[in-house]
């Protein structure tokens, strides 16, 4: 089970954000810990996983899986089960288990299986889509940035700018807001790859972007000339914001074995 470093730092940053996706309310006494766990039998590794304290057995383990891809090989829902059960079959939990499937958008969806059909109304298993996302003014500061991925391009801008001002109105820690406005502007950069830095610049403000974390790391990095330099020069960002290398050579055009082979060099 792979979860993309963007979720994984979102997540991490903030483990509630889930139990509000799927309607369910947080333990406020108890703080979960959002971590990735070998599954040693197989050698898998889970990266989604929201775990409990060890006190707390009556709370359940939350598996998390993100989907921003097509399933071109046909494996989501039997990999995603079957690292569930190695994992339960490993560790021996006594805690319960809910497992939440986030799909950028619907039609990556390729359709829950004959062989599993016994989740398709269980409590057990959700789907959220997040292009789906409730539209209501009042989602919190979380929801807003998981809508913000899901949410149509034309419209991305003007949300990121709301949700900043936002972030400064609702949250009274400096560092808090920083860290926020670096998740969204990592959502953008992860969100359209095909932006120069300068492009991004306009749509998000010069002064908000250069506080950002990637902005400074793209800043550092530089930009050859050339468009096919500038594009390949763009790889190292793309990954550290989650993207992986066939969605990278997809979005810029790129040959996959140019992009395999920065991969190597990281």
């Amino acid at each position: 089970m792979r979860t993309d470093s963007l979720f994984y730092e979102i997540f991490q940053t903030d483990p509630s954000i889930v139990f509000e996706l799927i309607n369910r309310p947080s333990p406020r006494n108890t703080t979960y810990s959002f971590t990735s766990v070998e599954v040693k039998e197989t050698s898998f590794r889970m990266d989604g996983i929201l775990v409990p304290p060890i006190y707390a057995t009556n709370l359940p383990i939350v598996f998390v899986e993100v989907q921003g891809y097509k399933d071109t090989k046909g494996i989501l829902y039997s990999s995603l089960f079957s690292q569930i059960f190695l994992y339960l079959h490993d560790y021996q939990p006594v805690n319960d288990w809910i497992a939440v499937l986030i799909f950028t958008k619907r039609n990556l969806d390729p359709g829950l299986p004959n062989q599993y059909q016994d989740f398709a109304s269980s409590q057990r298993f959700v789907r959220i889509y997040l292009d789906e996302l409730n539209q209501a003014e009042n989602l919190s500061l979380g929801l807003s940035l998981l809508q913000l991925i899901g949410i149509k391009a034309e419209l991305a801008a003007d949300s990121a700018r709301e949700l900043i001002a936002r972030t400064r109105q609702e949250l009274a820690d400096v560092n808090a807001q920083r860290k926020f406005i670096e998740l969204i502007e990592t959502v953008f950069v992860y969100k359209f790859p095909q932006l120069s830095r300068e492009e991004i610049e306009t749509m998000f403000g010069l002064n908000e972007l250069k506080q950002t974390r990637v902005y400074q790391e793209a800043k550092a990095e530089g930009h050859q000339e050339g468009v096919e330099e500038g594009k390949l020069a763009a790889v190292p960002l793309l990954l550290k914001a989650g993207m992986k290398p066939e969605e990278i050579a997809e979005q810029l055009g790129l040959d996959l074995a140019a992009v395999q082979k920065i991969v190597q060099q990281q």
